[in-house]
């Protein structure tokens, strides 16, 4: 028989927001939504994803596919994980040939870890695995049923995020020069995320590639510069700075800020530094190229000083848009 019970996710979801008399009833329905959500993605499986790893083994992976060259303290700590299990499970995993250990330049009592290119491989077929996963689980519901799961898994995020973890986010922004793997995860993140957002195909991704290519090829210079953004340790963002169509005109280009690092301050700490450093080099002004349905970024380069000077429309990227430029008279 049937439960007359919640049956997807957005019924659970709907169903825990719900106002509740007490918190022991909000805590039962929430272990209710833990067991429906774990069951409904295998998580209870003794592998993950019909790989050879476990899931701990996988959020491990994951972990040091997001940091740069993190230690095991600091996994352990992102990860609230006991650090003598999480030291088997690097064990576990080295021995396969997926994580690599180096001493730290600054510190040798220091192990800092990476992925190997065998470990960014397999964590890379995972992770396609994992959203094929969670596709087959909404592929019943429709676009605003999809856009309200959305926003009710942000709420559920925003209400059990502690105020000390909003602070550490914000407090840890760094900016710093692309390392190797950073071009790659530019690209990448640049194609999955307009996917994912606006549904541009992969026309746009093959136009960030070149745009990519570009800066990995051409000269050394003040009007040539990456930044990677770093929030807790993990990739939140990228900007470049590139020649423009003039000798004395930088463009700014490539901006991007992952969606769980936005509100954090990374956007502007990007335009800024790319702001800075085309003054430093002497260029009088700094253009950039954006579409308007890209509303957020475009509140971003408002504020920094940037100015409308063109709007066109265009068919590009699988969508009808109006393409915007904008100028920064330094």
């Amino acid at each position: 028989m049937c439960s007359a019970g919640p049956r997807t996710i957005v019924d659970i979801v709907n169903y825990l927001e719900t106002p509740m008399p007490n918190a022991r009833d909000t805590a039962l329905r929430l272990r209710q939504f833990n067991r429906f959500y774990t069951r409904r993605l295998g998580l209870l499986e003794p592998t993950h994803l019909q790989s050879p790893f476990s899931l701990a083994e996988v959020r491990v992976l994951y972990e040091l596919e997001h940091r740069d060259r993190p230690t095991a303290s600091d996994i352990a700590i992102a990860l609230n994980m006991d650090e003598g299990y999480l030291s088997r499970l690097l064990r576990r995993l080295r021995q396969h040939g997926l994580v690599r250990a180096r001493t730290a330049t600054h510190d040798g009592r220091q192990r800092r870890l990476a992925l190997t290119a065998k470990g960014r491989k397999a964590f890379q077929s995972l992770s396609g695995k994992a959203t094929d996963s969670v596709l087959s689980l909404i592929e019943h519901l429709t676009a605003p049923e999809q856009q309200e799961l959305v926003s009710a898994v942000r709420s559920v995020e925003a209400l059990l995020e502690t105020p000390a973890e909003r602070c550490t986010l914000a407090d840890t922004v760094e900016l710093r020069p692309p390392r190797p793997g950073d071009l790659g995860w530019v690209v990448m993140r640049h194609g999955e995320l307009y996917d994912q957002e606006y549904g541009w195909n992969e026309e746009f991704e093959r136009l960030v590639a070149e745009i990519v290519g570009q800066f990995a090829t051409g000269p050394v210079g003040p009007v040539q510069q990456c930044w990677i953004a770093m929030l807790a340790s993990r990739r939140a963002g990228s900007v470049f700075l590139m020649p423009g169509p003039e000798p004395d005109v930088g463009r700014l280009r490539l901006l991007l800020v992952e969606p769980w690092a936005r509100g954090q301050g990374v956007g502007s700490a990007l335009i800024d530094a790319c702001i800075g450093a085309a003054r430093a080099a002497g260029c009088r002004r700094l253009t950039l190229w954006t579409n308007d349905v890209l509303t957020a970024a475009r509140r971003l380069y408002e504020r920094a000083g940037f100015r409308l000077v063109h709007s066109e429309r265009h068919l590009s990227f699988g969508k009808s848009l109006v393409g915007q430029t904008w100028d920064l008279e330094l």
